[in-house]
């Protein structure tokens, strides 16, 4: 066998591999969704479809592609059924990079699909594709509410890429290198990223919710305002390929926060001296951050309100937007002027900074998040 058509058929199978995982993921996330929503309001969750519900996202799948799919009369319909395609592409393709432990440790290949020195720009530039399957259904679809639900989210989902990433730019400028393993790596020289660059995670969170149009973020749910946004007139499979995306982008951000600042499939190395090895445990370190990012999704989901649109852009452009520009300034400051000063210091200032924000954001938060209109809720 030629050796390209080999590197081309272990290409495909974790190709294969990483979008089946996704897809199992995406499908018991929402079981674990509902089933955590459901505990902190006090109510049941799904739990009569197999033992403890564990096959009702089975039977949703089963429902979704059963149900009548409806394609409305002045719908462009080839624009139509290819969004939510253009989506979910762009949310697998934008997993493939994300290095889930080291080279070869993965039955002797490496756990990446590809491995890029470009990494994190290929990553922000597949989420951005995304933007394109929602304005594109919004349009399509021949009914002013879904062409206004697709501008909004359009105009939301770009403002807030800006801000995030302007957020990572510090933290590239630290490392000096663009490719998610080199990232790596130097976390585990150096110490999680976190520490040096708490401002940043701070802002990167924030753009990350707007990003996955996760509440208080969620404007395209909107339904007391725009009915269903650019779903209105999905149904069927095609409406569930949309929630696919969506899913899979908050798994994406995730995996993609704990790699940029928390370490990646790098475990704490002080607990080697408790469990030797421990901190070298790559997927299970990987898996188990990764599950944490997206429990906090959750639960801010069940805590928070969801924003009304102007109050989202204003705190994207007015308080979002100029604190990711003044972290990357003065984390080009501090690299310029002081190159061999040590980095705990910048992570010291940072952590201030944070703390300045919390103190001093009371009145411009109320500002910015004023209630003069009432808030949408689920």
């Amino acid at each position: 066998m030629p050796e390209w058509l080999l590197v081309l058929l272990i290409v495909v199978l974790k190709a294969t591999l990483v979008s089946l995982g996704l897809l199992t993921t995406f499908a018991y996330m929402t079981l674990v969704e509902r089933r955590l929503l459901a505990r902190m309001q006090i109510r049941h969750g799904p739990n009569r479809v197999g033992f403890q519900g564990l096959l009702q996202p089975l039977a949703d799948a089963v429902k979704s592609i059963f149900k009548e799919d409806i394609i409305v009369k002045n719908a462009d319909k080839l624009v139509f059924l290819l969004a939510p395609v253009i989506s979910v592409m762009a949310a697998l393709t934008a997993f493939a990079i994300i290095p889930a432990g080291p080279a070869g440790s993965f039955f002797g290949e490496d756990p990446w699909v590809f491995d890029l020195d470009v990494g994190v720009l290929f990553v922000l530039a597949m989420t951005s594709m995304g933007v394109y399957g929602i304005f594109l259904g919004g349009w399509a679809s021949g009914s002013k509410y879904p062409l206004l639900g697709g501008l909004r989210s359009s105009a939301q989902m770009i403002s807030y890429e800006l801000g995030m990433g302007l957020s990572i730019l510090g933290l590239l400028m630290l490392v000096g290198d663009t490719n998610l393993r080199s990232i790596v790596e130097w976390q585990a020289a150096n110490g999680a990223i976190i520490i040096f660059q708490s401002l940043a995670f701070v802002t990167f969170l924030i753009s990350s919710f707007a990003e996955t149009n996760r509440t208080p973020f969620d404007l395209p749910e909107a339904e007391q305002e725009l009915v269903a946004g650019y779903l209105t007139e999905y149904s069927s499979i095609k409406w569930a390929l949309f929630q696919m995306a969506e899913y899979i982008n908050m798994i994406t951000a995730s995996a993609l926060m704990a790699t940029l600042f928390f370490g990646g499939y790098k475990g704490p190395a002080f607990l080697d001296a408790i469990i030797p090895g421990i901190s070298s445990w790559p997927f299970v370190w990987f898996i188990l951050k990764i599950a944490a990012f997206l429990f906090l999704f959750i639960w801010v989901r069940a805590t928070l309100p969801r924003l009304r649109y102007d109050q989202l852009q204003r705190f994207g452009w007015k308080i979002l937007f100029p604190i990711a520009l003044f972290n990357t300034m003065f984390t080009a400051f501090y690299l310029a002027f002081f190159p061999n000063a040590p980095l705990w210091i910048l992570g010291l200032l940072e952590l201030g900074f944070v703390a300045l924000w919390l103190a001093f954001s009371s009145r411009p938060a109320k500002e910015v998040l004023s209630t003069r209109a009432p808030m949408g809720g689920d």
